[in-house]
């Protein structure tokens, strides 16, 4: 895979699926108009059939009666908007005009009323103010903000409290096709940010998740409410024992929804679990899974219950396997949970329709596709990903290894051809309780198709091994993860097709924060390092991430002297190998001044250093940014290795 091969990567996001109707959407990045573009479509018979021709087509969701499509479309510089269309065919409606967009529809049992989210500029922002003449006013001319609490904005979404996420409900039947959409009365008040709609039995009601005591104060528990649709004050539903999202009621009044259970200000390397309540009796709820070896994955999409039992998306090793929990669980352990599918693939996204499953799944070779789970077989429906693998798809192998205290360890190599010996790059992710997974990941594809073996570990701090494995660092980064990283590698470098003498070491935000930390106490081992929107200065971190005011004490704690010693910019003087750093001006998760701030001290140090700023771009570059950067910053990587680390 080559740069240029960015293009070539079809995405298909979350399934719908009702009845004979499949439909999901596939999103392509084009670095030509350097736009995401994205289309619905259907899957008939193994055919994949165009649906809809839009701009960027998202978030599809079939009725309950199966008569109605609701989507998201964007058009231009437009932010989505909600449309609807008959699962017969024809022409879409719109069904809002809202300045900043609309969130993914949810159906009302009904079949007639949508729920959904959306942020709602106060008066005066978001373009939402004119000057006298009426021309609209551009964001550096408006008012100044009061900042009051520390939760005040978020990488990638920019300034949220003066745009809170409230909820909406919208009937179809209320638009007409030919006017313009109605303006619409948010159900919650501005005092908060709601999340994850999901409706009661009866439709008189949504669920919301929603920050503890509806955000009177700063906080990262979340709780359930009840927000009545004829209006109404929230209603608490249930008090969780940490974090929440996703929740689904069931027909009999049982809310299912994903949480993690913490203390205070401490949510980080928390193993995500199945949690279950009622709408009816109000109960205290109660984890189905067990705290210790299963880990759901909420960005997967909601849990989904069936007849007996309830279905989750769960990171095991390196896996995102779908897994059945029984409805009477309590406390289950991972080994008791019946596999679906995504054994040495990676579950992204997942719809039920009765007996069936609609699933998109992405393995090695591609960036997923779309499988149906019915009458106990699975079957792949589409071929996505085969421009990709005809550019060129490099093998993955697995690799284990064992730390000095014993630990074992596990990872991937990504196989350049020829035989060797390759030049190795030790590529460390971010989170860090985070895991590489089975799924297709287009830097480690781009580098060994460049000539490198690429080494992919998941050290203790990742997530997937169990919240011990995950919560093995904090209070002590740097430590046992550093030593399982460059277990791993050794290991890898055991292969004859590895040249243990010509190694690099890179990674972005805690892969960045390890690439400077190894360059520093370890760089004997490495030609030179790359090292990417990093954590280099906790002390900094604190008061200029937009998590810095509870994550630092999360991970490393309070104290001035500890946060020094955790940092890579206190052994900046002791790097001496070759050390490139890339940033981008807009990330609010690791903000430039950690950049700028290693820079000059290595540089000050006397060492080669040089450092690439990506104008526009937050914390996502690599995986969401503009397409024409991700292409660049692949052609910078590839320059900057080829230099300090030429194949022949």
């Amino acid at each position: 895979m080559r740069p240029t091969d960015l293009s070539l990567m079809a995405i298909p996001g979350r399934p719908a699926l009702r009845g004979e109707l499949l439909l999901t959407a596939v999103s392509r990045p084009d670095p030509e108009t350097d736009l995401y573009r994205s289309s619905l479509v259907r899957l008939d018979s193994g055919e994949t059939v165009p649906w809809t021709h839009g701009e960027r087509d998202t978030s599809p969701t079939i009725s309950p009666d199966g008569r109605w499509v609701a989507f998201l479309r964007a058009t231009g510089t437009d932010a989505p908007q909600l449309h609807v269309m008959p699962t017969s065919g024809g022409e879409s409606r719109r069904l809002t005009t809202l300045p900043l967009g609309a969130g993914a529809p949810v159906w009302a049992p009904d079949s007639r009323r949508i729920a959904f989210t959306a942020r709602v500029p106060e008066p005066g922002r978001y373009g939402t103010a004119v000057d006298g003449g009426g021309e609209v006013l551009s964001p550096e001319r408006e008012r100044p903000r009061r900042i009051t609490r520390f939760d005040y904005r978020l990488d990638d979404e920019g300034f949220t409290r003066d745009r809170p996420r409230r909820l909406f409900v919208v009937d179809i039947d209320a638009v007409d096709d030919s006017s313009e959409p109605a303006e619409l009365t948010p159900l919650t008040d501005a005092a908060t940010s709601v999340k994850d709609p999901g409706w009661t039995p009866d439709g008189t009601g949504v669920v919301v998740v929603a920050p503890r005591d509806w955000d009177a104060r700063e906080t990262l528990h979340q709780d359930l409410y009840v927000i009545p649709v004829a209006g109404g004050e929230p209603e608490l539903l249930v008090r969780c024992p940490g974090g929440a999202a996703h929740p689904v009621v069931t027909d009999d009044g049982t809310v299912f929804f994903y949480g993690t259970e913490f203390d205070g200000l401490t949510p980080v390397a928390r193993n995500t679990g199945l949690w279950v309540t009622s709408l009816d009796e109000r109960t205290s709820p109660r984890r189905l899974t067990d705290a210790e070896t299963v880990d759901c994955d909420p960005s997967v999409g909601p849990p989904a219950p069936r007849e007996n039992d309830v279905l989750v998306a769960v990171r095991h090793r390196g896996a995102v396997e779908l897994r059945g929990v029984p409805r009477d669980a309590d406390g289950a352990v991972l080994d008791t949970l019946p596999l679906v599918t995504g054994e040495r693939a990676a579950v992204r996204s997942f719809a039920v329709d009765g007996d069936r499953i609609a699933v998109v799944q992405a393995g090695p070779t591609d960036t997923g596709e779309v499988l149906l789970v019915e009458d106990g077989s699975v079957r792949t429906l589409t071929d996505f990903s085969a421009s990709l693998r005809e550019a060129g798809i490099r093998p993955v192998e697995e690799v284990t290894a064992t730390a000095p205290d014993g630990y074992p360890v596990h990872g991937w190599v990504v196989v350049p051809e020829g035989e060797g010996p390759h030049p190795v790059l030790l590529v460390v992710h971010g989170g860090p309780f985070a895991q590489y997974d089975w799924g297709l990941f287009d830097e480690a594809q781009v580098y060994a198709s460049a000539g490198y073996l690429v080494v992919l570990p998941n050290p203790r701090g990742s997530a997937g091994y169990g919240e011990s494995h995950g919560r093995a660092v904090v209070g002590a980064l740097g430590t046992v993860d550093a030593d399982d990283v460059l277990a791993l590698l050794d290991a890898a470098l055991t292969r004859p097709d590895a040249d243990a003498d010509r190694v690099g070491v890179m990674g972005g935000s805690y892969g960045g924060f390890m690439t400077g930390w190894l360059a520093a106490h370890h760089g004997h081992r490495f030609r030179a390092a790359w090292s990417e929107r990093a954590v280099n200065a906790w002390d900094s971190f604190t008061g200029s991430s937009d998590i810095g005011w509870y994550f630092s004490g999360a991970y490393v704690g309070d104290d001035p002297e500890e946060q020094r010693k955790r940092s890579p910019l206190t052994y900046a003087d002791r790097i001496t190998i070759p050390f490139a750093i890339a940033h981008s001006e807009h990330d609010w998760r690791c903000p430039i001044e950690q950049a700028q701030r290693m820079f000059v001290a290595v540089k000050k140090a006397g060492c080669e250093t040089e450092m690439l700023l990506f104008p526009g771009e937050g914390h996502e570059l690599t995986r969401s940014g503009r397409p024409r950067h991700r292409v660049q910053r692949f052609d910078a990587v590839l320059e900057w290795w080829q230099r300090h680390l030429p194949v022949s």
